[in-house]
């Protein structure tokens, strides 16, 4: 069985795409509405992680969600509203595990929407990292753990428990490094963040 297959229904490898941030650095534009090669950058965002091999991906919508549903096309996609985004990525990143698990998917390989460097090659290669629920393995670039992030099911708990503010997995990852696969991408992907207005350079 490969990572895009199905058991009984449910996907076994999800993506897991975190698109709530307002922008706060951005004059407040969503970072999901950003304009990328003429469309929103969250299809763009989507488009990779199905090109990666992510038959399935769940998006958290957060900062003026109503308008990214009636704006971006994201057919197929599970939509999750996280009405607590504006406490951090941490919000996010539990709402979408929360949808995972309703959905029967046995690992999540998350990313974010403000990293348009990162493409379907770095996704590809931190899926086929995915051996079970165990699984735990990230992007690393020059050495130094990025994203995306494959977290497999067992590892669910801990992180909902530990992801607060804009940490998100960070602290569960420390704790378990010893368990973490690093898997090199910086020859295929930059892990660059659109954060600020001298970022947006970065987008087409």
């Amino acid at each position: 069985m490969t990572t895009r297959e199905t058991t009984g229904g449910a996907p076994v490898v999800a993506g897991l795409l975190l698109a709530a941030g307002g922008g706060r650095r951005l004059g407040g534009r969503p970072k999901a509405l950003l304009p990328h090669r003429g469309r929103p950058l969250v299809e763009h965002a989507v488009r990779v992680l199905r090109d990666g091999g992510c038959g399935t991906v769940h998006v958290v919508l957060g900062a003026q969600a109503g308008e990214v549903r009636s704006r971006a096309s994201l057919p197929g996609c599970v939509l999750v509203d996280n009405p607590d985004w504006e406490q951090g990525m941490g919000t996010s990143l539990r709402a979408g595990l929360d949808s995972l698990a309703d959905a029967g998917a046995r690992a999540a390989l998350v990313s974010l929407v403000d990293q348009p460097g990162i493409g379907p090659e770095a996704v590809a290669r931190v899926l086929a990292a995915y051996t079970g629920e165990e699984s735990l393995a990230s992007a690393a670039y020059d050495g130094v753990r990025g994203h995306p992030v494959l977290f497999g099911a067992a590892h669910w708990a801990g992180i909902a428990a530990t992801a607060r503010g804009d940490q998100g997995a960070r602290a569960y990852l420390g704790e378990h490094r010893t368990a973490l696969t690093l898997v090199e991408c910086g020859d295929v992907a930059r892990p660059f963040d659109i954060d600020t207005e001298a970022d947006l350079a970065h987008l087409e």
